[in-house]
């Protein structure tokens, strides 16, 4: 069935707001418990899904928009530093994973893991700059072992999640029809 030109962009539109609903309401399972929340990532998930599947523009705004939006209403994270620097690393997340997905030569479970590593990465890279950034703005040292331990160390849990769960949910849409990964010589095609 091939879809008219304005089908795609309300259908990546509800996407986004299903991935941005979920990813509002996910840090609940983690009980609001800081340090449980920074070792799974729940944002992340639905963050790096939404790139994945509605394209880079999308996975930027729910990811920058996010974590703010659960701040302001919820007071979790708290806005400074914490929410500020998450929304850049999370839009980075969405973008990065939307935008090298949707250039790579084949969209298959091995791109997929590229891509979902280089946006873990750059998005940890973001993060850290902004904490620099904020960090010398109020006057706070922001050091390579506070780097290294809130960008991986603590993380270790939620980017293993990320590493299974993607991928897991990925194969499962392309087998149920709703995504299709592109293979060896094939062209795109709306499903």
């Amino acid at each position: 069935m091939n879809e008219t030109k304005t089908q795609r962009p309300a259908k990546n539109l509800a996407a986004a707001a299903m991935l941005m609903a979920v990813g509002f309401i996910l840090p609940f399972f983690t009980g609001q418990i800081p340090q449980i929340g920074s070792m799974l990532c729940p944002m992340h998930l639905p963050v790096l899904l939404c790139g994945l599947l509605c394209g880079w523009k999308y996975g930027l705004a729910v990811g920058f928009v996010l974590p703010l939006l659960r701040s302001v209403t919820l007071g979790m994270p708290p806005m400074f530093p914490t929410a500020i620097a998450m929304a850049f690393e999370l839009a980075a997340y969405g973008f990065l994973a939307g935008f090298l997905y949707a250039r790579s030569r084949w969209q298959c479970v091995i791109a997929l893991y590229r891509c979902l590593i280089a946006a873990m990465l750059g998005g940890r890279l973001v993060w850290a700059l902004v904490r620099i950034i904020l960090s010398g703005v109020s006057g706070q040292a922001f050091t390579w072992q506070m780097f290294l331990s809130g960008a991986f160390l603590t993380a270790i849990p939620g980017i293993i999640l990320q590493l299974v769960f993607i991928p897991a949910v990925m194969v499962a849409l392309d087998r149920t029809g709703l995504v299709r990964f592109r293979r060896s010589g094939e062209t795109v095609q709306a499903v």
